[in-house]
């Protein structure tokens, strides 16, 4: 079957939803959280690491932004590898970045049970988690617009968090906070060791970090396939990529490094949101982050129901997973695959918790080079069919800078 028939499924995703896709996309608990293993690594020097990142995702988007502009297509980069590269590439990516999402629902899913357990501890941490795949799943079945509906919000609340952040961190900087007057203002950036106390190496160690944290943002190139009008949707978020990503990540850490001691095992143990607001003596800040971390990770399980189920419905359109996988409810949503995609989820999670710290510990370990896998296969991609199509004299609208090989 030809990938192009995946344009069968629905349009149901409008501006406003691409939009916060492509932001939510990129916020998560990784830069709520996981943000602080990359500042232990490198110091105040984590602000280098994260710029560094930030424009190396940037060129990689815009590299998926000429293909995906080019042709939307719900395969995205596993289609484009197709083409450009061999069938193998493409098969090998695709069921590469399915098997990714697929096992990111269930570590959202415990990460949300262990926030929900906390709060309400009658209930198992199983049931939640298995209640949270279960309610996630059912928003996924009905149409794609509701999935759009539940990720505009998730990610408008991830955003508006993320801002009150930069604003409350801004102003004590400026030792304006009334909370805490007794800051250094940017003294941490150069003190306790300096700016970058663990040289070059601690700089490259964040990096690795940071870059997982980035991966997710090319679901846009997904998403809009099933929009109307996704060439312009692509190119207007393509381009906003690098500013939104400098004002979410760059600023955020150079705020908290700024403003706290980067050596303090509080900051690992607590995430560098929380332990910069607890530093500034805001008040209910563990309840704040709780629910801010929360939907993150309910955001994120949500994209990764979706992206797992498109990546194996286009793996099934191009004959490269069984058929079954196709089949399309009148809403345009592959239900099938989001049935397989979400089952296999559901599976790792009950092994999770049936051999805690074992099986689910090594499968987790099989996906932490796929982000790079599927950065290099774009960048590929992209270099070999800019080539054929300028072969051809086909004409590029959006093009990737200082790539032509003509």
């Amino acid at each position: 079957m030809n990938s192009a028939k995946t344009t069968k499924l629905g349009e149901g995703l409008s501006n406003r939803h691409i939009t916060m896709i492509s932001i939510g996309g990129v916020i998560g608990a990784g830069l709520f959280v996981g943000s602080s293993a990359a500042i232990a690594k490198a110091g105040p020097a984590a602000v280098l690491a994260y710029i560094i990142t930030s424009v190396i995702v940037f060129l990689v988007m815009r590299m998926l932004g000429e293909m995906a502009v080019a042709q939307p297509d719900t395969g995205s980069f596993s289609t484009y590898a197709r083409k450009a590269i061999g069938p193998w590439a493409g098969f090998t990516v695709g069921w590469l970045y399915w098997w990714f999402w697929v096992l990111v629902i269930p570590i959202e899913a415990i990460a949300g049970a262990e926030i929900l357990h906390a709060w309400f501890p009658q209930v198992s941490s199983a049931i939640y988690a298995f209640g949270f795949i279960i309610l996630l799943s059912l928003a996924n079945f009905f149409s794609t617009k509701s999935f759009g509906e539940f990720e505009f919000w998730f990610a408008l609340i991830k955003v508006i968090a993320i801002l009150l952040f930069i604003v409350i961190g801004a102003t004590a900087v400026f030792r304006l906070w009334p909370l805490a007057r007794d800051v250094s203002g940017v003294g941490n950036l150069f003190s306790n060791g300096g700016f970058m106390p663990h040289g070059m190496g601690g700089v490259l160690s964040a990096i690795l970090i940071s870059a997982f944290s980035f991966f997710g943002i090319e679901i846009l190139s997904i998403a809009a396939a099933e929009s109307k009008n996704p060439q312009e949707k692509i190119k207007r978020a393509t381009n906003l990529v690098l500013y939104r990503i400098i004002l979410f990540f760059v600023v955020s850490i150079f705020l908290a490094v700024a403003l706290v001691d980067w050596r303090s095992p509080d900051l690992q143990k607590l995430g560098t949101f929380q332990y910069v607001l607890v530093s500034l003596n805001v008040p209910q800040t563990k309840l704040i982050m709780d629910i801010v971390v929360f939907i993150a990770v309910a955001s994120c399980m949500n994209a990764a129901v979706y992206t797992s189920s498109r990546m194996l419905f286009a793996l099934g359109a191009r004959q490269e997973a069984p058929r079954l996988v196709i089949k399309i409810n009148g809403s345009g949503v592959p239900t099938i695959a989001v049935f397989a995609s979400t089952f296999i989820g559901l599976i790792c999670c009950a092994v999770n918790y049936m051999f805690p710290g074992q099986v689910f510990g090594f499968l987790l370990s099989t996906t932490g080079s796929i982000a790079l896998v599927v950065y290099l296969v774009i960048a590929v991609s992209q270099l070999r069919s800019r080539h054929q199509l300028e072969r051809m004299g086909t004409q590029i609208s959006f093009k990737m800078w200082m790539c032509s090989l003509g």
